[in-house]
Order: structure tokens, then C-alpha cells, then sequence
């Protein structure tokens, strides 16, 4: 699917255009080979670093060729399963004043772009859009990392009342939730400090400092995501402590109940052989006796485990 988007000059709105022009932001999603053809004829880029981004494995990076120069970013996203994932996100600034967004899926993040609501956005500004994305990218993470703290919170509520391996479970989906996101964080820091360097692409006016708080959220958003990690990791480790602790408890108490327990079973078997026990064995009330002296000693040695915290 291929849109073209152009912000006018009279009313400095962007608005959706049939043909491609100058200074026109054009978007990709998941284009077939007739799209890319055309872009690539009317943009003359090379056509690879289109098809590149047709890969869901590409990382965070910058290529530059004679044609133009494609940044490659990792956007977080929410799966068909309902988990937070990566995707890559290729921008790519041509030498004859284009600026191309090209991905698989839908990114919910140039919306507002496309809506009119990004101060100061233009796509002529091709820098200054490149590092507005970048902008939006980091608030997209540090909103789902809020969220990711409430789950973990929620989690942890729940653990505390039963720690069934279904919550031990989603803990780690969180965990490797966060672990993913860490790296693209990284990764995308890389991308921007390499910008800041001014040798990929033109700063103008006023774009390193938006560039400088661009990367000062993204390390505010690295940092988020390994306390987050960390305190998630500690937690895991200590329910995965409480549900052993609590395994051995029950072994040790039912090893205790089975001393317990045996103790009327081994008199009733000694006395149930053919062997002489005094009165006892032809008295009226021998099962009467038996019976209670194996109560009372079997809670003699209850008391005793007790006491020894073995039961």
C-alpha cells in the first residue's frame, strides 16, 4: 500500500496528494513489487533499500549510497497475541528531495503526523521529521513501559495470594518483553547519537537540540526498562524461592505425618504375631488399650516433631 502526504505552504497542513512530488513524504506499508517499482523510478532510489525493509529482522542502523541514505529504527508494537513486540521502521531521504517511511506492518506512530498534530512538522523538513520520529518512537516506548510496570504490579498482587505457574509465566513474558526492548533501545541510541554527529544527514536550525532530547529520552527510556527488568528479575527469583520453600514444606510435612502414621501400624503389626504380651493380649479391653496407647504415643511423637520444626 503506498500513501503520499505533502504539507502545504498556505496553510502549513499536510494533506493527502495522488502523485509524488518534490518535498513529498511518501509511505509504504507492506508495498508489492509494482509499488516499489514505481517509487523507485519517480524517486530514483535504488530499489534495495526498499526491499530491505520487507525483512522483520532488519536492526537499527544507517546505509548511505549515491542515491540517498536509509535510518532504520525499531518501533514498539502490540502482537495478534496481545504481547508487546519490535518492528523495524525504514526512513529513507533521497537525493531528489523525498522522504520515504517504509515498514510491514502499520505504524500507529506517524499517525499523528498524518493528522495535523506534530507541532511544527513539515515534510520538506526532512531532518527535523526524521527526528521527530524518533521523538515519537521514544514516547511510544516509555508509555508501554508504564504499562509494563502496572501488569508487574498486578502480577505481583496476584502472586502474593497464589503462585500458580501461570503468574510465574507471565512474569517471564514480561521479562522478555523488556529485554527486547532494551536492545532496540540501544540500538535505536546508536542510530542517534550517529546523526548527532551531523555527517549522515543536514542539521539545521534548532535540530540538535531537538536531536539532544530526543537522545536524552531515549536513555531515560533505557533506564526505565532495566530498572524495570531488574525489579521484575528479582521478583521472578523470589516467588520462584517461595514456591520451593513452600514444595519443601509439604514434603516435610508429610514425611512427619508418615512417622506419624506409622506408629499405630508398627504396634498393631508387632502385636498382631503370635507372640505373648502379658495380660494385655487376653484382656477384655486389649483393643481398647492398644488402640489409645497408639493414639497417645503417635501425638507424643507429633509433639516432638513439632518442637524439632520437622511437621
Amino acid at each position: 500500500m503506498i500513501k503520499i502526504y505533502k504539507t502545504t505552504n498556505i496553510e502549513n497542513k499536510i494533506k493527502k496528494i495522488k502523485r509524488m512530488s518534490t518535498d513529498s513524504w511518501i509511505d509504504l506499508v507492506n508495498p508489492t513489487r509494482e509499488e516499489i517499482n514505481r517509487v523507485a523510478e519517480r524517486t530514483l532510489i535504488d530499489k534495495d533499500l526498499i526491499t530491505k525493509m520487507l525483512d522483520a529482522d532488519e536492526l537499527p542502523r544507517i546505509e548511505v549510497d549515491y542515491t540517498g541514505t536509509l535510518i532504520v529504527i525499531d518501533i514498539p508494537l502490540i502482537s495478534e497475541d496481545r504481547e508487546y513486540i519490535t518492528h523495524p521502521l525504514g526512513i529513507i531521504i533521497t537525493k531528489s528531495n523525498y522522504i520515504i517511511t517504509v515498514s510491514t506492518k502499520n505504524m500507529d506512530i506517524l499517525n499523528d503526523f498524518k493528522r495535523n498534530i506534530v507541532h511544527d512538522f513539515k515534510t520538506a523538513k526532512k531532518t527535523r521529521f526524521v527526528i521527530q520520529i524518533f521523538i515519537k518512537t521514544i514516547s511510544k516506548y516509555l508509555k508501554i513501559l508504564k504499562e509494563i510496570n502496572k501488569d508487574i504490579d498486578e502480577t505481583e498482587d496476584v502472586l502474593k495470594k497464589s503462585t500458580e505457574n501461570k503468574d510465574l509465566i507471565d512474569l517471564l513474558k514480561i521479562e522478555k518483553t523488556l529485554v527486547y526492548f532494551i536492545t532496540s533501545l540501544k540500538e535505536n541510541a546508536v542510530v542517534l547519537n550517529k546523526l548527532k554527529n551531523g555527517n549522515v544527514i543536514t542539521l539545521y536550525e534548532g535540530d540538535a537540540d531537538l536531536l539532544d532530547d530526543a537522545i536524552v529520552e531515549m536513555n531515560q527510556a533505557i533506564d526505565m526498562a532495566t530498572i524495570y527488568r531488574d525489579i521484575l528479575s528479582s521478583i521472578t527469583d523470589t516467588y520462584g524461592t517461595i514456591v520451593s520453600n513452600n514444595l519443601n514444606n509439604i514434603m516435610k510435612f508429610l514425611a512427619g505425618m508418615t512417622i506419624v502414621l506409622s506408629i499405630p501400624t508398627i504396634i498393631s503389626s508387632f502385636l498382631g504375631m503370635n507372640v505373648k504380651f502379658g495380660n494385655i493380649g487376653i484382656s477384655d479391653y486389649s483393643a481398647v488399650i492398644i488402640f489409645f496407647a497408639s493414639i497417645i504415643l503417635s501425638i507424643a511423637v507429633a509433639i516432638w516433631l513439632k518442637k524439632k520444626d520437622m511437621l
